[in-house]
């Protein structure tokens, strides 16, 4: 990729103004009234024209010397705008279009093209990245808030989303406005159809909504970006930046069809986004791995890569962990071991022993990040202010009483076995009422095994995503393992829900309670029905 000319003027922010005419790894680009044109080489072109809107030509001022997505603005949230659900729904068109865009060989070489034409956002960015199999998202979300209460101003990037695609990026933890990521599509447009047509598989919509999010936080601009990882880690489009500091969380059997069959293919996969140190880096002088306790087979996997692009490697269980958890009203009370010292009375309002190994790995990233030794750890009351405030929706998230629902995107069987043990260790309910959707391409028959103990009965349902198993095929495995007396089937969601709360209240003893789980699509829709019923909606 190109690196930026530091003779450009620079309108605000790290990410400035992109010229009217400069060079891109892939051709001369050169953006004029008429349009924009990549010169390939030779005669070959690519000329996208702008489309007419009410007689107009549609972005024509924004095409000359104007950075793209300078409609993110100053500040891309959504706290003091109204929410826009007709751009909601014309950028979830957009991006559905490019759901099925799947390319059989990974590769890089599409989101760096665009990204490359777009100014190369992402050099512009200090970046912890986080992948792992489970915990990304709770650890991503935690380290945000970390930094923010440090006084830093962040960009978080999540998927999948929950329930709206604003939801995966977060500026100084405001979700970013509909209006805004849709103005900022129609901003990226242009150059969605040149690198569409160089390649022989167009863009996906994560690569698009990668694009997005390092655009909308080099506009911000953010001081870091904690991004994400999608899938995997070497191919996965996040992956384009160069991390700082490289977060893996604990690994597990999953995606084997894209990540390979083994444990050690697949965490060889997820340490691909331990890099060797380039000398422009903008944050830490040393690239540093941080890594949460795994498998023996998967350690290895990581440790090799940080070997051979010699990085520093700090693990959880020995430069870094828990002291002690002790489950406490709203969450847990706990004692952290960091890198630069000890960190005590910290209350952390998520639940289970997962969360605090998650909340150890996100303290020493953010240790990592700053380089701090214990002459001089992170600010304690910082800290602890940092993980009160943390909010990741859908992790065992309570909704209602009698009975408590409680709201997991468990989505595969090393996530519903860490579920599992968070219902023993945290909660004492008289007893569990399972509903139930889990994706086609998931070992439904192992998450099921891990979940049975902790449940009185399921009832099995269907969430809206087209890759959910067919309730009634998910319901035989469920029979072979719960019995038929302890298995319902109920199609619809919401109404296996209400079935759920009808089995629970019908019950002889107090304290009994609901567990929707699955799928992120499964806590995704129970989510958004429980919330509109709380609100007043309908669900």
């Amino acid at each position: 990729m190109t690196e930026h000319d530091e003779d450009t003027p620079r309108e605000r922010g790290p990410y400035g103004e992109l010229p009217p005419e400069r060079d891109t790894e892939f051709g001369r680009l050169s953006m004029t009234d008429s349009g924009i044109t990549l010169n390939l080489g030779g005669t070959e072109q690519e000329h996208i024209e702008p489309e007419p809107e009410d007689g107009e030509l549609k972005h024509l001022a924004d095409l000359v010397g104007v950075r793209v997505g300078e409609l993110a603005g100053d500040d891309a949230s959504v706290s003091e705008e109204p929410f826009d659900h007709a751009a909601l729904e014309r950028l979830n068109a957009e991006l559905d279009a490019r759901a099925g865009a799947t390319d059989p060989n990974p590769s890089l070489d599409r989101i760096a093209m665009l990204l490359d034409l777009l100014g190369s956002p992402e050099r512009t960015l200090k970046v912890i990245q986080v992948a792992g199999t489970n915990g990304k998202t709770s650890t991503a979300r935690m380290t945000s808030s970390l930094l923010r209460a440090l006084g830093h101003r962040v960009g978080l990037f999540t998927s999948p989303e929950l329930t709206r695609v604003t939801e995966t990026i977060e500026i100084d933890g405001a979700e970013i406005a509909p209006g805004r990521l849709a103005e900022t599509y129609d901003e990226l447009a242009p150059y969605l159809q040149m690198v569409d047509a160089k390649f022989a598989t167009p863009l996906s919509r994560f690569e698009v909504l990668v694009a997005m999010a390092y655009v909308a936080f080099a506009d911000a601009p953010v001081d870091v970006a904690v991004v994400e990882v999608g899938m995997g880690g070497t191919w996965d489009a996040t992956n384009v930046a160069d991390a700082d500091v490289a977060v893996i969380t604990p690994i597990g059997l999953d995606h084997q069809g894209f990540l390979g069959d083994t444990l050690p293919e697949i965490a060889a996969q997820k340490a691909g986004i331990i890099k060797a140190r380039g000398t422009e880096g903008l944050g830490p002088a040393e690239n540093i791995a941080v890594v949460a306790e795994q498998e023996q087979e998967a350690m290895r996997a990581v440790l090799e890569r940080a070997v051979e692009v010699d990085a520093i490697v700090a693990r959880a269980g020995s430069e870094f962990g828990v002291g002690e958890s002790t489950v406490a009203v709203g969450g847990q009370q706990l004692d952290l071991r960091g890198l630069g010292g000890d960190y005590n009375d910290i209350f952390l309002p998520l639940a289970g022993a997962h969360q605090a190994a998650n909340a150890s790995l996100a303290l020493a990233a953010v240790e990592a990040f700053f380089g701090v030794t214990r002459e001089h750890p992170l600010d304690l009351d910082a800290v602890r202010e940092g993980f009160a405030r943390v909010q990741v929706p859908g992790r065992i998230e309570r909704f209602g009483t009698a009975p408590v629902l409680l709201v997991d995107a468990a989505h595969n069987p090393h996530g519903a076995r860490t579920l599992a043990a968070a219902l023993r260790r945290d909660f004492n309910y008289a007893g569990l009422v399972g509903v139930v959707s889990i994706f086609a391409d998931k070992d439904a028959s192992a998450m099921l095994t891990a979940l049975e103990p902790e449940l009185r009965e399921v009832v099995i349902t269907q969430n809206s995503s087209p890759r959910a198993m067919d309730a009634y095929e998910l319901a035989e495995l469920a029979y072979a393992i719960f019995g038929d007396d302890r298995v319902r089937v109920e199609a619809h969601l919401p109404a296996a829900v209400e079935l759920a709360r009808e089995i629970a209240g019908e019950a002889d003893e107090d304290g009994m309670g609901v567990l929707i789980t699955g799928s992120v699509a499964t806590a995704g829709d129970a989510r958004a029905f429980l919330t509109a019923d709380a609100q007043g909606g309908n669900g």
